[in-house]
């Protein structure tokens, strides 16, 4: 089993024994009133998502568009390397040969990069929305007595595995924030930068040096 999903169902486990040891000792003070949401539902409802997913593709079809500026250039490269190697002397075939390494290398990293980018903008775009999704569940929390909200999301990991329909929160919170409950799909980012279609930088090979 992945890693992250033990950790997720042992902090699940490990808040609910919490909420039944709190319930013991509070009895006499208050019920346990335990509720939850699936925050991507009503994420997706809120017009904020929109906006972010629009600036996402944006964004991502500036990084794919450049991968793909460097991956023409490797290319014609490549194919000027291949067409005049064997004319080549052997001091600039090596220097030939180094300039695509480097390329190749390039074109990798910034792989890696726009990958780490795409997902920081999406942290950045989301974090004002999941504030206000926040604020809004503390509210409905506290206006209907529940203790404890967790997160049902079945888009991931999901921190309740089972828990009656009247639990559910997610609609009292979009429409705290005055939005019509409905079905719609969850907020995702834009494709990553699909992988460069790079030839690999050709290996030294011994010809004979025209004199």
């Amino acid at each position: 089993m992945n890693p992250v999903k033990i950790f997720r169902l042992t902090l699940a486990a490990a808040l609910l024994t919490a909420g039944t040891l709190a319930a013991t000792s509070a009895q006499a003070q208050a019920p346990l009133k335990i509720g939850y949401t699936d925050v991507q539902y009503v994420l997706s409802r809120m017009p904020e998502s929109k906006q972010i997913e629009s600036e996402l593709k944006t964004y991502n079809d500036q990084l794919a568009a450049q991968l793909k500026s460097k991956s023409s250039e490797f290319e014609t490269k490549v194919k000027a390397y291949q067409q005049g190697g064997p004319t080549m002397t052997e001091v600039v075939k090596a220097d030939k040969e180094k300039e695509l390494q480097n390329m190749q290398q390039s074109i990798q990293e910034f792989q890696r990069n726009a990958e780490q980018s795409l997902q920081q903008k999406q942290q950045t775009l989301l974090k004002p929305a999941l504030d206000k999704l926040q604020k809004n569940i503390d509210e409905v929390a506290e206006e209907s007595g529940y203790t404890y909200i967790f997160n049902s999301d079945g888009g991931g990991s999901p921190l309740l595995l089972h828990a009656p329909k009247d639990g559910d929160i997610s609609d009292l919170v979009l429409k705290k924030m005055g939005i019509t409950p409905g079905a719609a799909a969850p907020i995702k980012s834009g494709p990553a930068p699909a992988p460069a279609a790079a030839a690999p930088a050709p290996s030294k090979t011994k010809t004979k040096t025209k004199k």
